[in-house]
């Protein structure tokens, strides 16, 4: 298969792509790589995929939020691209991938919500929702599917965190391949 991988410079995308690499074709995008794309332009996605062509799979791994309070000035953001961003790429992608083939999202609520979270829960809560009702209304035999990696080991090493509580990359990369792979449609596909 021929698949777009979107966010592949990052901890999840470089883990999928090195996965998915193994078997298929890999095409990267990413707001810094060759093949640029900014979830949050709806024009940037018509751009990438005017340079890309047609695929059999698209993944987004990329689109991200910050933690924020009700009452914080930065509340929104994250909205445009990972809500969205990923609904406008859904809608963008039907065009240009083929026949049977998939569009993999990535939301990522966790198990309990914190102070900050729910914006986040709003927001991947929505993609979920939205997989689930979107994926029966998808032509020519398109699947559609979301991850939900919860918290990445790699990450939380990042921030300084204690990682035995995070999924490896790796393993979360399995996930992904599941969905593009299988003939899952409409799921929510978790890695915990």
């Amino acid at each position: 298969m021929r698949i777009l991988v979107i966010g592949a410079t990052g901890t999840i995308g470089r883990a999928v792509t090195a996965l998915l690499g193994e078997r298929h074709e890999v095409v990267r995008a990413s707001r810094r790589g060759p093949i640029r794309v900014d979830m949050a332009d709806p024009a940037s996605i018509d751009e990438m995929f005017g340079e890309v062509g047609e695929v059999d799979a698209v993944v987004c791994c990329a689109a991200g939020g910050a933690m924020a309070r009700l009452e914080d000035a930065g509340f929104w953001t994250g909205l445009d691209g990972k809500l969205i961003g990923q609904v406008n790429l859904v809608r963008r992608a039907l065009a240009h991938v083929r026949d049977g083939g998939s569009i993999t999202l990535t939301s990522g609520r966790f198990a309990e919500p914190v102070p900050g979270s729910s914006l986040g829960h709003l927001v991947n809560g929505g993609l979920e929702a939205f997989v689930s009702a979107a994926a029966t209304e998808l032509p020519r035999g398109l699947r559609l599917n979301v991850v939900s990696p919860g918290w990445v080991r790699e990450t939380l090493v990042d921030l300084g965190m204690n990682p035995a509580d995070g999924t490896p990359a790796a393993d979360v990369a399995r996930v992904y391949a599941v969905a593009v792979e299988s003939s899952a449609q409409g799921r929510t596909l978790t890695c915990q």
